[in-house]
Protein backbone atom coordinates (compact mmCIF):
# COMPACT_ATOMS: atom_id res chain seq x y z
CA UNK A 1 0.00 0.00 0.00
CA UNK A 2 1.52 3.56 -1.07
CA UNK A 3 2.32 5.86 2.15
CA UNK A 4 0.83 8.65 -0.15
CA UNK A 5 -2.78 8.38 -1.76
CA UNK A 6 -1.92 8.04 -5.58
CA UNK A 7 -5.20 9.21 -6.45
CA UNK A 8 -4.79 12.86 -4.47
CA UNK A 9 -1.08 13.99 -6.74
CA UNK A 10 -1.43 11.09 -9.44
CA UNK A 11 1.54 12.60 -11.40
CA UNK A 12 4.89 11.81 -11.23
CA UNK A 13 7.05 14.98 -9.74
CA UNK A 14 10.65 16.34 -9.65
CA UNK A 15 12.16 17.16 -6.66
CA UNK A 16 14.45 20.21 -8.16
CA UNK A 17 16.84 20.30 -4.61
CA UNK A 18 17.56 18.09 -1.91
CA UNK A 19 20.56 16.77 0.33
CA UNK A 20 20.38 13.35 0.18
CA UNK A 21 24.19 13.97 0.62
CA UNK A 22 23.52 15.54 4.03
CA UNK A 23 24.87 13.88 7.38
CA UNK A 24 21.02 13.48 8.33
CA UNK A 25 19.88 11.54 5.22
CA UNK A 26 23.06 10.26 3.79
CA UNK A 27 22.82 7.14 6.06
CA UNK A 28 20.22 5.79 4.16
CA UNK A 29 19.89 7.02 0.82
CA UNK A 30 18.40 3.83 -0.67
CA UNK A 31 15.52 4.27 1.92
CA UNK A 32 15.03 8.05 1.25
CA UNK A 33 14.40 6.95 -2.58
CA UNK A 34 12.52 4.14 -2.23
CA UNK A 35 9.87 6.38 0.04
CA UNK A 36 9.76 9.38 -2.67
CA UNK A 37 9.02 6.75 -5.21
CA UNK A 38 6.31 5.58 -3.49
CA UNK A 39 5.29 9.37 -3.14
CA UNK A 40 5.73 9.52 -6.85
CA UNK A 41 8.66 11.34 -6.79
CA UNK A 42 10.68 9.82 -9.81
CA UNK A 43 13.22 12.36 -9.89
CA UNK A 44 15.77 14.27 -7.61
CA UNK A 45 18.83 16.65 -8.25
CA UNK A 46 21.55 15.61 -5.05
CA UNK A 47 23.00 19.73 -4.50
CA UNK A 48 26.69 19.48 -3.14
CA UNK A 49 27.03 22.52 -0.96
CA UNK A 50 31.05 21.93 0.42
CA UNK A 51 33.79 19.84 -1.14
CA UNK A 52 32.42 16.57 0.86
CA UNK A 53 28.61 16.69 -0.08
CA UNK A 54 29.76 17.68 -3.89
CA UNK A 55 31.76 13.79 -4.02
CA UNK A 56 28.33 12.02 -2.29
CA UNK A 57 25.85 13.91 -4.59
CA UNK A 58 28.18 12.67 -7.62
CA UNK A 59 28.26 9.31 -6.40
CA UNK A 60 24.24 9.04 -5.56
CA UNK A 61 23.28 10.29 -9.02
CA UNK A 62 25.94 7.88 -10.37
CA UNK A 63 24.77 5.25 -9.11
CA UNK A 64 21.09 5.52 -8.86
CA UNK A 65 18.61 6.33 -12.35
CA UNK A 66 16.70 9.55 -12.74
CA UNK A 67 18.85 11.17 -10.04
CA UNK A 68 21.43 14.10 -10.87
CA UNK A 69 23.74 16.13 -9.34
CA UNK A 70 24.21 19.78 -8.97
CA UNK A 71 27.58 20.85 -7.12
CA UNK A 72 29.15 23.84 -5.78
CA UNK A 73 29.68 25.38 -2.69
CA UNK A 74 26.83 27.46 -0.16
CA UNK A 75 28.08 30.59 0.97
CA UNK A 76 28.61 29.58 4.02
CA UNK A 77 31.23 27.12 3.13
CA UNK A 78 33.05 29.47 0.66
CA UNK A 79 36.33 30.15 3.46
CA UNK A 80 37.45 26.66 1.93
CA UNK A 81 36.71 27.52 -2.10
CA UNK A 82 39.77 28.22 -2.86
CA UNK A 83 41.63 27.39 -6.24
CA UNK A 84 42.45 23.68 -5.78
CA UNK A 85 38.98 23.42 -4.90
CA UNK A 86 37.38 25.81 -8.12
CA UNK A 87 39.72 23.71 -10.16
CA UNK A 88 37.76 20.65 -8.84
CA UNK A 89 34.80 21.72 -8.87
CA UNK A 90 35.56 22.44 -12.43
CA UNK A 91 37.10 18.84 -13.56
CA UNK A 92 33.33 17.39 -11.60
CA UNK A 93 30.81 19.48 -13.41
CA UNK A 94 31.98 17.68 -16.50
CA UNK A 95 31.47 14.48 -15.44
CA UNK A 96 27.95 12.24 -16.12
CA UNK A 97 24.70 13.21 -14.41
CA UNK A 98 25.74 16.86 -13.38
CA UNK A 99 23.22 19.16 -14.46
CA UNK A 100 23.45 22.44 -12.57
CA UNK A 101 26.50 24.34 -10.53
CA UNK A 102 25.76 25.60 -7.10
CA UNK A 103 24.30 25.88 -4.69
CA UNK A 104 25.96 29.15 -4.64
CA UNK A 105 25.16 32.64 -4.34
CA UNK A 106 25.08 35.17 -1.03
CA UNK A 107 24.07 34.85 2.81
CA UNK A 108 24.18 37.22 4.84
CA UNK A 109 21.83 36.31 7.53
CA UNK A 110 24.38 34.14 9.90
CA UNK A 111 27.38 36.83 9.07
CA UNK A 112 29.97 33.63 9.39
CA UNK A 113 31.92 34.57 6.37
CA UNK A 114 32.78 37.65 4.96
CA UNK A 115 31.02 39.26 2.08
CA UNK A 116 33.83 39.76 0.09
CA UNK A 117 34.58 35.81 0.12
CA UNK A 118 31.29 34.70 -0.74
CA UNK A 119 31.12 37.35 -3.80
CA UNK A 120 34.06 36.40 -5.06
CA UNK A 121 32.98 32.72 -5.32
CA UNK A 122 29.63 33.51 -6.52
CA UNK A 123 31.87 34.80 -9.41
CA UNK A 124 33.66 31.99 -9.92
CA UNK A 125 30.47 30.01 -9.78
CA UNK A 126 28.95 32.09 -12.00
CA UNK A 127 31.59 31.98 -14.74
CA UNK A 128 31.72 28.21 -14.37
CA UNK A 129 27.97 27.42 -15.32
CA UNK A 130 28.78 30.06 -18.15
CA UNK A 131 31.89 27.79 -19.50
CA UNK A 132 29.93 24.52 -19.15
CA UNK A 133 26.84 26.02 -20.20
CA UNK A 134 24.92 24.53 -16.85
CA UNK A 135 22.24 26.09 -15.15
CA UNK A 136 23.33 27.81 -11.59
CA UNK A 137 20.98 27.57 -8.28
CA UNK A 138 21.35 30.67 -6.41
CA UNK A 139 21.06 30.88 -2.49
CA UNK A 140 19.84 33.92 -2.03
CA UNK A 141 19.31 35.23 2.05
CA UNK A 142 19.08 38.65 3.04
CA UNK A 143 21.00 39.60 0.15
CA UNK A 144 18.56 40.17 -2.83
CA UNK A 145 20.02 43.87 -4.53
CA UNK A 146 23.97 42.30 -4.42
CA UNK A 147 22.76 39.38 -5.75
CA UNK A 148 20.72 40.70 -8.75
CA UNK A 149 23.27 42.91 -9.50
CA UNK A 150 26.09 40.66 -9.30
CA UNK A 151 23.52 38.08 -11.47
CA UNK A 152 22.69 40.73 -13.92
CA UNK A 153 26.32 41.87 -14.33
CA UNK A 154 27.47 38.06 -15.04
CA UNK A 155 25.21 37.46 -18.16
CA UNK A 156 23.77 33.99 -16.98
CA UNK A 157 20.52 34.00 -17.94
CA UNK A 158 19.57 30.51 -16.50
CA UNK A 159 19.59 29.26 -13.62
CA UNK A 160 17.21 28.83 -10.09
CA UNK A 161 16.70 30.82 -7.19
CA UNK A 162 16.13 28.21 -4.77
CA UNK A 163 13.79 27.91 -1.63
CA UNK A 164 12.56 31.64 -2.91
CA UNK A 165 11.19 33.63 0.54
CA UNK A 166 11.00 36.91 -1.91
CA UNK A 167 8.86 39.13 -2.43
CA UNK A 168 6.67 39.01 -5.72
CA UNK A 169 8.61 42.50 -6.70
CA UNK A 170 11.77 40.49 -6.19
CA UNK A 171 10.52 36.91 -7.90
CA UNK A 172 9.78 39.12 -11.48
CA UNK A 173 12.95 40.87 -11.15
CA UNK A 174 15.07 37.15 -11.03
CA UNK A 175 12.35 36.16 -13.18
CA UNK A 176 13.16 39.15 -15.94
CA UNK A 177 17.11 37.81 -15.65
CA UNK A 178 16.07 34.39 -16.65
CA UNK A 179 15.90 32.85 -13.60
CA UNK A 180 13.16 29.69 -12.50
CA UNK A 181 11.50 30.29 -9.32
CA UNK A 182 12.22 27.30 -6.67
CA UNK A 183 9.15 26.88 -4.28
CA UNK A 184 9.44 24.45 -1.11
CA UNK A 185 7.77 23.79 2.21
CA UNK A 186 7.86 27.32 3.22
CA UNK A 187 5.43 27.83 0.44
CA UNK A 188 2.98 25.55 3.00
CA UNK A 189 3.75 27.57 6.30
CA UNK A 190 0.82 29.91 7.91
CA UNK A 191 2.96 33.04 8.02
CA UNK A 192 4.85 32.89 4.48
CA UNK A 193 1.74 34.83 2.55
CA UNK A 194 4.13 37.10 0.68
CA UNK A 195 5.92 33.74 -1.20
CA UNK A 196 2.26 32.62 -2.17
CA UNK A 197 1.68 35.86 -2.90
CA UNK A 198 5.05 35.68 -4.80
CA UNK A 199 4.11 32.57 -6.22
CA UNK A 200 1.24 33.99 -8.13
CA UNK A 201 3.19 36.10 -10.25
CA UNK A 202 5.62 34.04 -11.21
CA UNK A 203 4.72 32.35 -15.01
CA UNK A 204 4.25 28.81 -14.91
CA UNK A 205 6.83 28.01 -16.86
CA UNK A 206 9.01 29.45 -14.69
CA UNK A 207 8.23 27.43 -11.62
CA UNK A 208 9.89 24.26 -10.05
CA UNK A 209 9.28 23.04 -6.68
CA UNK A 210 11.94 21.36 -4.13
CA UNK A 211 12.15 19.78 -0.40
CA UNK A 212 15.77 21.67 0.54
CA UNK A 213 15.83 18.40 2.62
CA UNK A 214 16.47 17.45 5.44
CA UNK A 215 15.50 21.29 6.21
CA UNK A 216 12.50 23.29 5.51
CA UNK A 217 9.78 20.55 6.32
CA UNK A 218 6.23 21.03 4.71
CA UNK A 219 3.64 21.80 6.69
CA UNK A 220 1.84 18.88 8.18
CA UNK A 221 6.02 17.79 9.19
CA UNK A 222 7.36 21.11 9.99
CA UNK A 223 9.88 20.83 12.47
CA UNK A 224 10.34 17.06 11.31
CA UNK A 225 13.18 15.58 9.44
CA UNK A 226 12.11 16.82 5.71
CA UNK A 227 13.01 14.15 2.95
CA UNK A 228 12.17 13.79 -0.89
CA UNK A 229 8.89 12.13 -0.43
CA UNK A 230 7.69 15.34 1.51
CA UNK A 231 7.49 17.19 -2.10
CA UNK A 232 4.05 16.37 -2.45
CA UNK A 233 3.05 18.49 0.05
CA UNK A 234 4.84 21.63 -1.19
CA UNK A 235 2.70 20.62 -4.90
CA UNK A 236 -0.61 20.28 -2.92
CA UNK A 237 0.15 23.60 -0.69
CA UNK A 238 1.15 25.50 -4.20
CA UNK A 239 -1.79 23.78 -5.88
CA UNK A 240 -3.84 25.12 -3.70
CA UNK A 241 -2.63 28.94 -3.88
CA UNK A 242 -2.37 28.81 -7.62
CA UNK A 243 -6.01 27.28 -7.86
CA UNK A 244 -4.72 24.02 -9.86
CA UNK A 245 -4.90 20.43 -9.60
CA UNK A 246 -1.76 18.86 -7.82
CA UNK A 247 -1.52 16.61 -11.06
CA UNK A 248 -1.49 19.52 -13.06
CA UNK A 249 1.53 21.33 -11.22
CA UNK A 250 2.87 18.35 -11.38
CA UNK A 251 3.32 17.34 -14.58
CA UNK A 252 3.92 21.36 -15.33
CA UNK A 253 7.18 21.87 -13.13
CA UNK A 254 8.31 18.28 -14.09
CA UNK A 255 8.55 19.59 -17.47
CA UNK A 256 9.85 22.64 -16.60
CA UNK A 257 13.09 20.60 -15.07
CA UNK A 258 13.43 18.59 -17.69
CA UNK A 259 13.91 21.64 -20.15
CA UNK A 260 15.82 23.18 -17.74
CA UNK A 261 18.26 20.39 -15.92
CA UNK A 262 17.29 18.02 -19.06
CA UNK A 263 17.79 19.83 -22.07
CA UNK A 264 13.89 18.33 -22.84
CA UNK A 265 11.23 19.83 -24.51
Amino acid sequence: MAIYDPTKTPADSYDTHTHLNDDKLYHDVDAYIGRANEFRVMEMNIVGYDAIANQRALSIAQSHENIYAVLGFQPEDTDGFDETAATTLAEQLQQDKVVGVGETGLDYYWESTSHETQKEAFLTHLALAKKYDLPVIIHNRDAFEDVYQILKASGVTKGVMHSFSGTPEQALAFVDLGMSISFSGVVSFKKAQEVRDAAKVVPLDRILVETDAPYLAPTPYRGKTNEPAFVKYVIDSLAETLDMSPKDLSDVTRQNAHRLFLNHD
